[in-house]
């Protein structure tokens, strides 16, 4: 027996939101033997566009009973029988969700006559219940509402049964079919194609944007934990709701697997990720010669269109840097913008000024300790691979950090020699840098110093942090 079911909700997801209509249809597959139906009282406020859509107002529900005065009855109802529904794990976690709360577990199989009717029925130009009705020539007496939703719900499952002579319905009941857990609009081939290798996999709505990016050690199972689970939360409603298609790209490792992750969640700034979204601005050191001939350096917010000598964080890092090279080579701190112009130059005993900014050095003798500076600045970050296996038998994954900036990531032949990063940069991909990224290399090269192969100096200091 099917207990064939609609209801009408506050709101989209089970968590925070109620049930303020129920309707089930107790149905043999010919014919009806039982009608359940009434409004519930969600003891929360109906929001204005649903009360326009569904006809439901706060007023009908204020006398309606509350889910816990009909709940026996919704149970002895459901727990006999196959959960069948339009877009079936909405419903059902809704439903699921108010039984639990008036003490009932309800843990029966369910059959999605969005994705049965996508299987048996191809070719329509949409299979929401309105449309996929009117291709079908089914009348909707009441839409948006339970009762009008159910009946024409069990018209299309009715076509289904008679239009299933493969018993494709009572495949997808089996315990090692996924059609029960899968979203209503995603083919079932999608999850056949996803591997069990780390990489990244992306959720694409109807027009095939891409509304969320993951990163997985192992993408097949980290998927399927999206819709396995019974969870009312918002992502997975707005996951089994929105995802229409689902691409994926393997990776070597999940260490790149988590750099691509969040290299394409800043490309794409999908709908449904939260983390890493924040606009990131860095404070780089740059250099520049002014109108009198002096090499100077300055901390400004990093841009793509000058690169920067380093980069920091914040600018309490870059100032941190940049001071120390000014004492550690005696550059003028007005020259680099460290100290005001109109206070004396090297007031401070911080420091030591040998007058260039008062013209008593010449450009030429200021410029040599200035390049002398950089040149430590650039030799003091470390130039370092990630070598590990790769998708292929025959190659290794490498990621590479050169001089101190995430440079990009690849796949390296096995007969390759890893001794410097020109001999190897042509087999990588370069990708833009973030804090991210710089942390998470970082922090793997120290808990797994045996992947690294170090090509440059290793030397320490407060620059080479950058």
């Amino acid at each position: 027996m099917y207990a064939i079911v609609d209801i009408e909700t506050t709101g989209g997801y089970a968590a925070a939101n109620g049930i303020t209509e129920i309707c089930i249809h107790v149905f043999d597959g010919e014919k009806t033997s039982t009608v359940f139906s009434s409004l519930v009282n969600p003891h929360q406020a109906i929001p204005r566009y649903i009360q326009a859509m569904t006809g439901i107002s706060n007023e009908m529900v204020a006398a309606a009973p509350s889910f816990e005065d009909i709940a026996e009855r919704v149970y002895e109802l459901l727990s006999p029988n196959i959960f069948v529904a339009h877009n079936v794990n909405f419903d059902y976690s809704f439903v699921r969700a108010s039984l639990a709360a008036c003490g009932y577990t309800l843990n029966v199989k369910k059959l999605c006559t969005v994705r049965l009717s996508r299987k048996l029925m191809p070719g329509f130009p949409s299979y929401g219940l309105g449309n996929l009705c009117q291709s079908l020539g089914i009348t909707i007496s009441d839409r948006h509402r339970a009762g009008g939703d159910t009946a024409a719900t069990v018209e299309v499952f009715r076509l289904l049964l008679a239009r299933d002579p493969e018993n494709f319905i009572s495949k997808s009941l089996a315990r090692n079919s996924k059609e029960q857990m899968l979203p209503p609009n995603v083919p079932k081939d999608h999850f056949d194609k996803l591997p069990y290798t780390p990489g990244v996999y992306y959720f694409h709505n109807e027009k095939g944007k891409i509304i969320y990016v993951g990163k997985a050690k192992n993408i097949r199972y980290r998927v399927n934990s999206h819709f396995s689970s019974n969870s009312d939360s918002r992502q997975r409603q707005n996951f089994l709701k929105h995802t229409h298609a689902i691409s994926f790209t393997s990776c070597g490792t999940e260490l790149m697997a988590h750099i691509l992750e969040s290299t394409e969640i800043k490309k794409f700034w999908p709908a449904f990720n939260s983390s890493q979204k924040r606009p990131e601005q860095l404070f780089g050191i740059f250099d520049y010669v002014d109108q009198k001939g002096y090499l100077r350096l300055a901390i400004d917010k990093t841009g793509r269109q000058v690169q920067a000598l380093a980069s920091y964080p914040n600018m309490t890092e870059a100032q941190s840097a940049l001071r120390q090279l000014i004492r550690e080579y005696s550059l003028c701190p007005r020259f680099c913008f460290i100290q005001k112009q109109s206070e004396p130059c090297g007031d401070s005993t911080d420091y030591d000024c040998n007058g260039a900014c008062e013209g008593l050095e010449e450009p030429q003798e200021y410029n040599e300790r200035v390049e002398a500076a950089i040149k430590a600045l650039d030799g003091e970050r470390s130039s370092f691979a990630i070598v590990e296996r790769g998708l292929e038998r025959d190659d290794r994954s490498c990621v590479l950090v050169w001089k101190g900036k995430f440079y990009g990531m690849g796949y390296l032949p096995g007969d390759i020699s890893i001794t410097e990063p020109e001999s190897i940069k042509e087999y990588l991909t370069p990708f833009r840098e973030n804090m991210f990224i710089r942390n998470l290399v970082n922090l793997y090269a120290s808990k797994y110093p045996d992947r690294v192969r170090w090509l440059g100096s290793v030397t320490g200091g407060t620059a080479a942090s950058a």
